[in-house]
């Protein structure tokens, strides 16, 4: 038995931490305003940590309307490019200051816990191989349009979010601005009457299947040509298409359907059954296609004979009268009674602000986006379809189960393209 020396001691020895503990955690922890979200700033735990890849234009101009927000902390960027790596750091370090990482190869990037959101801009030929990859690195994803290259891809991405569960938002930032939103209510309200008719605006849909002469390639770190080319076929290295030239040629580019019609055609089919279907039938002509829904309705992507509303032009012809819409945020309409519904609008079809902050809230909220990947896969799939019916110059039907073309092995094999190794979907 332990004498009353020894037990008095075990006792002031367990009184002693007992009291040092409390002062550990009593003691109070010396946080900056930034950490606690004091003078208007965002709390540590509440920011939404960003990635870029590939920012170049349109990708400088998304970042800025990030940056805009306030629980936004950006944290690295990658790019094939040397110069546009350095520039995107010391843009982005002059707000949130030193710590800004480069990465050539985003793949790199990808594994880092502490990447919440990545920022995809790239050329069209990496956009869904990019967004998927970053999916099972589980990171949540707004991505340049037009998002995918193929019908494959389109329903690649579409299962692969559905399996893991991320956020995606396409920069089909129109379905987050009010005009377009507008015309859209139009028709599911009933106030147009039975839909007869939509039209979507597009460009003219040819490309080149040649490439540019080859010129000397620079040194890696400078320009990463093979990185640059991704899952295209390797082509010779050119700098006008690191500097925006690869626009119209097959190899990267989807063509002028695809082009405007990511943004025109997902309007479109919003408005016509919004997006639980797509058309079967698809009739080319020769600048565009008409697309025909298994209720006779019938989408018409063309590329003249607008009114004057601003570029990605959509319009809406019902029974009871009819309403066209563009990026100026002004709206026409058939009837005065339709007229009587004119809105005035500020923000501008090309603005992403509504876009992004949906997309934000839905990161937070985990609720889905505008944009989110089966209605992209959708509303690409018609854009493709168009495309290979025009390539063909015949008329062909889509199974809208199967997602083949019924009869037609030459138009199936165009449903997807060749990956160059090691990339996959």
């Amino acid at each position: 038995m332990a004498d009353c020396r020894t037990i008095q001691n075990r006792r002031r020895f367990l009184r002693g931490a007992a009291l040092a503990s409390t002062a550990v955690i009593a003691a109070p922890t010396l946080m900056n305003g930034r950490t606690l979200g004091f003078d208007g700033q965002v709390a540590a735990n509440e920011r939404i940590t960003l990635a870029g890849f590939g920012i170049g234009g349109r990708g400088g101009y998304d970042l800025g309307v990030f940056m805009e927000q306030p629980e936004i902390q950006f944290v690295a960027i990658a790019d094939i490019r040397k110069d546009r790596r350095e520039g995107v750091r010391q843009r982005t370090e002059e707000k949130y200051g030193p710590g800004v990482d480069m990465y050539r190869d985003f793949r790199e990037m990808l594994p880092r816990t502490d990447i919440d959101c990545l920022l995809i801009a790239t050329g069209d030929r990496w956009h869904a191989m990019a967004s998927m990859m970053a999916a099972r690195a589980g990171k949540d994803v707004y991505c340049e349009k037009p998002c995918t290259m193929t019908i494959a891809e389109s329903l690649a991405m579409e299962t692969l979010y559905q399996r893991y569960g991320r956020v995606y938002q396409a920069g089909t930032q129109r379905r987050s601005v009010a005009n377009f939103q507008f015309a859209t209510e139009l028709c599911h309200s009933g106030k147009l009457g039975k839909l007869k008719t939509v039209h979507a605006n597009t460009l003219h849909p040819a490309v080149t299947h040649d490439w540019k002469p080859a010129q000397e390639q620079p040194p890696i770190d400078e320009v990463d040509w093979d990185m640059w080319l991704g899952p295209c076929p390797w082509r010779p290295y050119n700098k006008e298409y690191i500097d925006g030239g690869w626009r119209g040629f097959f190899d990267f580019h989807g063509g002028g359907i695809l082009e405007w019609g990511s943004h025109t055609v997902d309007q479109c089919n919003w408005a016509a059954c919004n997006d639980s279907t797509l058309p079967y039938l698809y009739e080319p002509n020769e600048r565009g296609c008409v697309a025909t829904y298994k209720d006779g309705l019938k989408l018409v992507m063309r590329d003249s004979g607008w009114m004057g509303l601003g570029t990605c032009s959509v319009r809406y012809e019902g029974e009871d009268g009819w309403v066209e819409t563009g990026d100026s945020g002004r709206l026409e309409f058939g009837s005065s009674k339709l007229r009587s519904e004119q809105r005035a609008y500020s923000e501008e079809g090309t603005s992403a602000n509504s876009h992004v902050r949906n997309f934000l809230d839905a990161v937070k909220t985990r609720r889905q986006a505008h944009s989110r990947a089966d209605i992209v896969a959708r509303s690409h799939i018609i854009c493709h379809a168009a495309y290979i019916a025009w390539q063909l110059k015949r008329p062909l039907e889509l199974d809208l189960e199967k997602y083949t073309f019924v009869g037609d092995e030459e138009a199936n094999r165009m449903i997807s393209r060749p990956i160059r190794e090691p990339w996959y979907i």
